[in-house]
């Protein structure tokens, strides 16, 4: 069943897809018939970040679906018992069922922070089924393990994953999400780069019930041991053997970005065997698609139209 959720993206309908765990809210656009590509937006934001991409991407004939990752905006668990994981297996699967009940056999993912995390895994674990990823702002963690940064200066742009592994911090996060969201968006661009009412109108999907589980599962469990879901036990093991990834890549960094800046992926070409390439936007920070849209949109249909003829 599909029905008007919120108002879309774009100007764009949004709609809802039940799976076996979650009833996904999702904005789409383009021709029935153009190669379908999923956008999957990033932590903390939601698919208005796509909002000046998908048209370019519409316009060059692709087919896209923008959903809303789990915790975030419409979407909804199904089970009150269901474990609020956040980690990326657990996110990868939820984008394989929802382009199952879609009827996709063969797409390409640009993700965006924890989306391009997700597009990762998706080509570690379905390369046959992905024809290409882009990831925005987000290097790649080969076996899908993170490492404590080698620098002090890292780990202090990182603060915020430390604040939540503490439990006084993780009751502040779920106490004031949206306050602790706009501290980031504060703090990982450059002043000014976006409207109070850009980030009003996304805040919104943090008010989602399940928006504070999944966000401190999906980074307490990076750097301490907490429950997860057991079935992904088998996608986790998998994910953990591979190092190398064969689905053609492209990477969209922000020179400014205060998160996770350049220097952070600029090495990560030797995990990849079936094309990369890296662009580094110079006076962008950890938010491309919406700091530098025109940018981001020509790049992704240069590397999807560059590619078309393999598919």
């Amino acid at each position: 069943m599909a029905f008007r959720l919120i108002p879309g993206i774009g100007g764009f309908m949004t709609f809802t897809l039940a799976t076996q765990t979650l009833d996904i809210g999702y904005a789409c656009g383009g021709p029935e018939d153009g190669f379908p590509v999923l956008l999957l937006h990033g932590w903390p934001d939601d698919v208005h970040g796509w909002a000046q991409v998908a048209p370019a991407l519409e316009a060059a004939g692709y087919r896209w679906v923008a959903p809303w990752l789990r915790g975030f905006g419409p979407t909804r668990f199904r089970s009150s018992d269901t474990l609020r994981d956040g980690t990326g297996v657990a996110l990868a699967q939820d984008a394989i069922d929802l382009v199952d009940a879609l009827g996709w056999e063969r797409f390409a993912v640009v993700g965006h922070d924890w989306g391009g995390r997700t597009a990762y895994v998706l080509a570690a674990l379905w390369p046959e089924r992905v024809a290409a990823i882009a990831s925005l702002a987000i290097g790649y963690a080969p076996r899908g393990k993170f490492k404590i940064p080698a620098s002090f200066e890292q780990s202090q742009r990182w603060w915020y994953q430390w604040f939540m592994v503490a439990e006084g911090g993780a009751a502040a996060v779920a106490a004031d999400p949206i306050g602790f969201a706009q501290l980031q968006w504060q703090n990982w661009s450059p002043p000014g780069w976006y409207e109070e009412a850009a980030f009003a109108r996304t805040a919104e999907s943090f008010r989602n019930p399940d928006w504070a589980a999944v966000t401190l599962h999906g980074y307490r469990s990076r750097w301490r041991p907490e429950p997860l879901d057991p079935r992904y036990a088998a996608a986790r093991q998998r994910l953990a053997e591979i190092e190398i990834l064969r689905v053609p890549t492209l990477m969209i960094q922000g020179e400014d970005d205060r998160c996770d800046p350049p220097a952070e992926s600029e090495h990560d070409g030797r995990f990849f065997t079936g094309g990369y390439r890296r662009i580094v936007l110079p006076g962008v920070g950890h938010f491309p698609a919406r700091e530098a849209p025109a940018a981001v949109a020509d790049a992704l249909v240069r590397h999807l139209g560059d590619l078309r003829r393999s598919w």
